[in-house]
C-alpha cells in the first residue's frame, strides 16, 4: 500500500478516538495515529487492533478490564451506499474469542458526524450510567431510573433527556443480567446481536450510548469519490438481488430458496427441509403483515421489514430469526414468530442463539436429559422462557449460557450446534461445502457472514459454483474472509458484495483517504485483520481443535435436495491452513506474519 500523504494525515486529524473510563468517570478525546487507520482502516479492524494491543491475555470477558469498542470506518456517513454501519468489538463471554458484532441503522453515521472513529469503553461504573455524546461535549449520566427497562422504553427515555434527533445504542434486561446471549439494540430493532456483546455492556453498568453529530465528514478526493459512488449505486440498481429480491421480500426471501435445496435446518439440525416453509416465507410475510421497507443510513436496498401484526407498526423478523424461532424449533406459526422476534428485541437478546439454544433444549427433553415441558412444534410457554433467559432465572438461566454449556452440562455436548461456542445459523453445512469450511474457520465462531459462501454456492453471485464440491473452496473461502474483514472495517453492508467487486470497494477507500489502493491491497488489509484475530484467539488458548463442526454433520441428511451429503471440512482444512501461510496446527508462521506486517 502507498505511504500516507500529507492530505491523509490532515484528514485523520479531524477524526478522533474517544476513550471512556467508567471506573473513574473520565473521558478523553485523542487524535488517532493515521498509520493505524491505513493498516486496519476502522470498524472491525481498528477494534481488533486496539484489543490485541491493550487487553491483557486471559482477561475475563465480564471483568471491568475488558474493552468494549464502538467503531466506524473511513467511508461511514459519506454518500457511499450502505455506509451507515458500526462495529462493536470486544472479547466475547459466549465464545472467549475476539468478537465483532456489526449493526446497521443510523447510529454509526451519527458517531462519525460527531467527529469520532471509535469509542473505547473500559472499566465499570458503580451504578447504572449512560454515555451522551453531543459532538465535542461528552457526559456520563445517571441511568438508575432506566435500569430494568426494555430497549424501546430506554430509547424513548434517553431521547427525551438528550435530543430527539440523536441515535441510541442500548441494552435490555438481557444485558443488565449479563447473560451470554445478550445483544445491543439500536433504533429499537437493529441488533449487534451475536456473541454476548450486550453482556459486556451490562457488566460495565452502561445502559446506553446516545450520539448526536452535526458534522459532515469529508473525503480527500471528492471527484474520484463521487464517481465511485455513482458506479456503486448503478451496480446495486442493476443487480437482481439488491434491486429486486431484497427490496421486495427482505432477507426472508431465503426461506423457500434454502428449503428447496434441503439446507433449512429443522428440529435442531436433524433434517434440512421444513414441510411448512411456505407458511413462514418472505412471500407470506409480505402478504400477511408487510407495511413498508426499512432503510439503514445511506442504503438504497431497504431490506428491513416494517410490519403490522395486531397493534402498531414494528420491525419484522429477518431470515435468521424466522429460522431460529421457527423451523429450528419445529414451529410454523408466522404470527408467533413475529411476536417472539419482537420480544427478543425488547429484552435485548440474540434471536439466533436464543432459538438455537431452545431447539437444543427441546432435543435434550426428548432424550430425557432435561426436565422441562418443551417440545418441538409447540409454542407453549416459550415467550415466558425467553423472558426467563433474559432475566437469568429458572430454566431460562440454564439456557442463557448458550447451547454449548447447556448440552455439556447435561452430558450431551453433541446436541449443541455451535462452533467455538457460537450457535450456527440457518444454513445446514452438509448442503454447502464452502460455507461449512467458513463456519469451521470463523474467528468468532459459527457465523454465516465471515465468508458468505451462500453467494456463489447458492445464489450464483458473482457466479454459481457447485455447492457439493470441495476443490477450490479453500481459495474462495479465504478470499471472502479477507474481503469481509475489509468490508467490516470500511464499513459497508455485506449485501453490497452481491453487486460490487473488490476493485469497487478499493476505489471508495482510495478516494476517501486520498491514497492509491488496489483491490489486492485492500484484500491484504483484510488478511492482516484476519490473522490478528487468529493471533488473539491463539493467545486465549484456542487451537486447531476448535476449527471443526459438530459431529452431527458427519451423518448424512436423509431427505431433501441435500440428502446423502455430509460436511467435508476435514478434506479442506489442511489446504486452507497451507494457503493461509499457517502451520499444520493452524498457527501463522513467522514468515507469514512478516509478509503481512504483523511480525513482533
Amino acid at each position: 500500500m502507498a505511504q500516507l500523504t500529507e492530505s491523509v494525515s490532515h484528514y485523520y486529524s479531524e477524526t478522533r478516538l474517544l476513550r471512556v473510563s467508567l471506573s473513574d468517570q473520565r473521558t478523553k478525546s485523542e487524535v488517532i495515529d493515521p498509520t493505524l487507520t491505513q493498516r486496519f482502516l476502522g470498524g472491525r479492524g481498528l477494534g481488533v487492533k486496539l484489543l490485541y494491543d491493550c487487553l491483557p491475555p486471559k482477561t475475563h470477558s465480564l471483568s471491568p478490564e475488558n474493552m468494549l469498542v464502538f467503531a466506524v470506518g473511513p467511508v461511514t456517513a459519506t454518500t457511499a451506499p450502505t455506509s451507515g454501519r458500526l462495529a462493536v468489538v470486544t472479547k466475547s463471554p459466549l465464545t472467549g474469542t475476539i468478537f465483532d458484532s456489526n449493526v446497521g441503522g443510523h447510529v454509526g453515521a451519527q458517531l462519525r458526524r460527531a467527529g469520532y472513529c471509535a469509542v473505547v469503553i473500559t472499566g465499570a461504573a458503580d451504578t447504572p450510567v449512560y454515555l451522551w455524546i453531543d459532538n465535542d461535549n461528552v457526559e456520563i449520566r445517571d441511568a438508575t431510573p432506566l435500569w430494568g427497562l426494555d430497549t424501546a422504553l430506554t430509547t424513548d427515555r434517553v431521547l427525551q433527556q438528550t435530543d430527539s434527533q440523536a441515535q441510541v445504542l442500548c441494552i435490555g434486561p438481557g444485558g443488565e443480567n449479563t447473560v451470554s446471549l445478550a445483544a445491543i439494540i439500536t433504533d429499537k430493532h437493529r441488533a449487534a446481536g451475536r456473541g454476548g456483546v450486550g453482556a459486556v455492556m451490562g457488566s460495565k453498568k452502561l445502559k446506553a450510548v446516545v450520539v448526536r453529530g452535526s458534522g459532515r465528514p469529508e473525503v480527500t478526493d471528492s471527484r474520484k469519490f463521487d464517481s465511485a459512488v455513482k458506479r456503486a449505486r448503478l451496480l446495486l440498481k442493476k443487480n437482481p438481488i439488491t434491486d429486486k429480491s431484497l427490496p421486495v421480500y427482505g432477507t426472508s426471501v431465503l426461506v423457500n430458496v434454502i428449503n428447496e435445496l434441503g439446507m433449512l435446518p429443522t428440529h435442531n439440525f436433524r433434517e434440512g427441509t421444513f414441510n411448512d416453509a411456505e407458511g413462514i416465507s418472505g412471500e407470506k410475510l409480505l402478504e400477511r403483515f408487510f407495511v413498508k421497507p426499512y432503510h439503514c443510513y445511506g442504503c438504497p436496498i431497504g431490506c428491513g421489514r416494517i410490519i403490522r401484526v395486531d397493534g402498531p407498526e414494528e420491525a419484522g423478523p429477518e431470515y435468521e430469526s424466522i429460522w431460529s424461532l421457527g423451523p429450528q424449533c419445529g414451529i410454523s406459526d408466522l404470527k408467533w414468530i413475529t411476536i417472539a422476534n419482537r420480544r427478543c428485541n425488547l429484552l435485548g437478546v440474540d434471536t439466533i442463539s436464543v432459538g438455537s439454544t431452545i431447539g437444543c433444549a427441546m432435543e435434550l427433553v426428548e432424550r430425557g436429559l432435561l426436565n422441562a415441558s418443551l417440545r418441538f412444534g409447540s409454542t407453549d410457554g416459550l415467550l415466558e422462557l425467553i423472558d426467563d433467559m433474559a432475566h437469568n432465572r429458572g430454566l431460562g438461566a440454564q439456557l442463557a449460557r448458550g447451547s454449548r454449556l447447556l448440552a455439556a452440562g447435561l452430558g450431551a455436548p453433541e446436541t449443541a450446534m455451535h462452533v467455538k461456542g457460537l450457535e450456527i445459523p440457518a444454513y445446514d453445512p452438509r448442503g454447502v461445502q464452502g460455507h461449512a469450511l467458513g463456519y469451521a474457520t470463523s474467528n468468532r465462531g459459527g457465523c454465516h457472514l465471515r465468508s458468505y459462501m451462500i453467494g456463489p454456492e447458492v445464489l450464483g453471485s458473482p457466479v454459481l459454483v457447485d455447492r457439493d464440491r470441495t476443490e477450490g473452496k479453500p481459495e474462495m473461502v479465504i478470499l471472502y474472509q479477507n474481503l469481509s474483514a475489509a468490508m467490516d472495517s470500511m464499513i459497508v453492508c455485506r449485501f453490497s458484495s452481491f453487486a460490487w467487486t473488490v476493485d469497487d470497494y478499493a476505489e471508495l477507500v482510495s478516494s476517501a483517504l486520498g491514497i492509491p489502493l488496489s483491490g489486492n491491497e485492500l484484500l491484504a488489509v483484510g488478511e492482516r485483520i484476519w490473522n490478528l484475530e487468529r493471533l488473539f484467539n491463539l493467545r486465549e488458548g484456542l487451537s486447531s481443535a476448535d476449527d471443526r463442526l459438530p459431529f452431527r454433520f458427519d451423518t448424512a441428511l436423509r431427505q431433501g435436495n441435500s440428502r446423502n451429503r455430509v460436511a467435508r471440512v476435514s478434506e479442506m482444512l489442511p489446504h486452507y491452513y497451507s494457503l493461509r501461510g499457517w502451520d499444520e496446527q493452524g498457527v501463522p508462521t513467522p514468515e507469514k506474519l512478516s509478509q503481512i506486517g504483523l511480525a513482533a
